[in-house]
């Protein structure tokens, strides 16, 4: 466990140029402030810095140009405003999620409410490495998840009601994939182009394509920066709670395994993270459902 030598050791707390002064980085699972805490930042903000809150790329607002004397005064307004310090170091910092269903028509999953589950257990744990979780509900990966140290995108796998499909041609026009083709008079999907995005399901006019596979892709070792790196699909698993199963064997090996001073991206072989995997698909998890034990898919 990390020792608390208090709020200048916090990654949340970034030296600038000018050493003398900080940015801090806001605590904000998802991205949600309330309009009542966004009054509360503006006031800190206007009192113990220049006025002005940055918007970051992790969907967090960070107060530029604060002395390094005010650091405690402003960790103590910032926690009253339940908006606290967040975190930027090796560690788990911010966790990013798209509208997901609550907003967006693509989305096939409830990202907010999911990265704020994920944010309660395991934000700010300290790692020898970074750890960057991003959410998408979609395919469309808006949120770039496959671009982070962990990914999680929302999936549905199409099914045809056979005998019934008029052959419109509809769908067809909506697959951004041209992986469903009109054969016969009827929609024909081909699995090796198909991304699993649903939009086909949501485009027909007659209800005749329904979402028979729900689940969530859980993707490793992805990055951003100036050498991007996709990362490697680890599996899927069908609840929120296999989401959060997985995430945590995730943290628990890299932080029993990696090195500090590379990217998670440089060390997934030297890992073992194939053996890893396999590993995890052997051992399954609890099933939500009867509490047996349930693999999850490749």
């Amino acid at each position: 466990m990390r020792t608390d030598f208090g709020i200048h050791m916090k990654g949340g707390v970034i030296t600038e140029r000018d050493a003398d002064f900080c940015t801090i980085r806001i605590r904000a699972p998802a991205g949600i402030f309330s309009v009542e805490q966004l009054r509360g930042i503006a006031k800190i903000a206007k009192k113990y810095g220049t006025g002005t809150v940055h918007c970051t790329t992790r969907q967090t607002l960070e107060i530029p140009h604060v002395n390094h004397v005010l650091l405690k005064k402003i960790e103590k307004a910032l926690a009253k405003n339940e908006t606290p310090v967040g975190s930027e170091r090796d560690e788990i910092v911010n966790i990013i999620a798209c509208p997901g269903v609550e907003r967006c028509k693509f989305a096939n999953i409830d990202t907010i409410s999911l990265a704020q589950k994920i944010d309660k257990k395991l934000f700010g744990k300290e790692m020898p490495v970074k750890m960057r979780i991003a959410l998408s509900g979609c395919p469309n990966a808006c949120t770039s998840p496959m671009l982070n140290e962990i990914g999680v995108i929302g999936r549905v796998r199409p099914l045809r009601t056979p005998g019934l499909c008029t052959g419109c041609g509809t769908c067809v026009q909506y697959c951004k994939e041209k992986a469903i083709v009109i054969r016969n008079g009827i929609s024909e999907l081909k699995e090796d182009k198909c991304v699993q995005c649903g939009v086909c399901i949501q485009s027909c006019h007659f209800d005749l394509l329904k979402a028979e596979h729900r689940h969530f892709l859980i993707t490793v070792g992805g990055r951003r920066g100036r050498h991007p790196k996709i990362g490697r699909e680890l599996l899927t698993v069908e609840t929120e709670e296999q989401v959060i199963f997985i995430i945590q064997k995730i943290v628990d090996w890299v932080y029993r395994r990696a090195w500090s001073g590379r990217l998670l991206s440089e060390q997934l072989d030297e890992l073992h993270f194939e053996k890893f995997r396999q590993d995890i698909i052997a051992q399954g998890m609890p099933d939500t459902n009867d509490n047996s034990a349930k693999k999850p898919s490749l």
